[in-house]
């Protein structure tokens, strides 16, 4: 089989179904972030250890694929794909809560960085942000399940935590922001 199809030469890429759209088109502007977002994820694995596991990040990679298969079918189009579901969320929403639980109080903003891998998932967070920004102007437009949008919202918060919680698991200080002083 060969990789390239010559399909997308004009400028056009297809969905799920069929259907063929710009590759400037907002949905493909949410894909490109998904599949962004899990290329960073698969920088995260190279660092990884007993603080997040490659478990956790496989499961994470795996539903983001999901999630680009179901936001890849137009409204109306040939399939009706659901990705993400409350139990997704909840599980989120449970290790959030275990690693805040493991955390001192954040009682400051912090910078992005520390050790190799929370500085990588920091990276990680600014893309997911950006995918949550587009699925909520694609759902403007069009058509999006609730939940993708609230667990893209979820990600981003487990995210931030597992940099902190990387972080002090290895010994490495979060970095607190400081206001310059002018």
């Amino acid at each position: 089989m060969k990789i390239y199809t010559k399909g997308g030469d004009q400028g056009e890429t297809g969905l799920l179904g069929g259907d063929r759209v710009s590759k400037a088109d907002l949905r493909m502007e949410v894909i490109g972030s998904l599949d962004e977002l899990n290329a960073w994820f698969g920088v995260c694995r190279l660092a990884v250890g007993p603080d997040l596991t490659n478990e956790t990040l496989d499961w994470l990679q795996n539903v983001l694929f999901d999630l680009g298969s179901e936001l890849a079918c137009p409204e109306d189009g040939k399939f009706d794909i659901q990705s993400v579901d409350e139990a997704d969320i909840f599980r989120l929403e449970n290790e959030i809560d275990q690693m805040t639980d493991a955390l001192p109080e954040l009682k400051n903003f912090i910078l992005p960085g520390g050790s190799l891998l929370a500085a990588n998932l920091h990276i990680a967070r600014a893309v997911c942000r950006r995918l949550e920004r587009a699925v909520v102007a694609l759902a403007a437009t069009t058509k999006v399940r609730n939940e993708p949008l609230q667990f893209i919202n979820r990600l981003s918060d487990w995210i931030f935590c597992s940099c902190r919680f990387v972080n002090s698991t290895s010994g490495v200080p979060d970095i607190p922001w400081s206001k310059r002083e002018k």
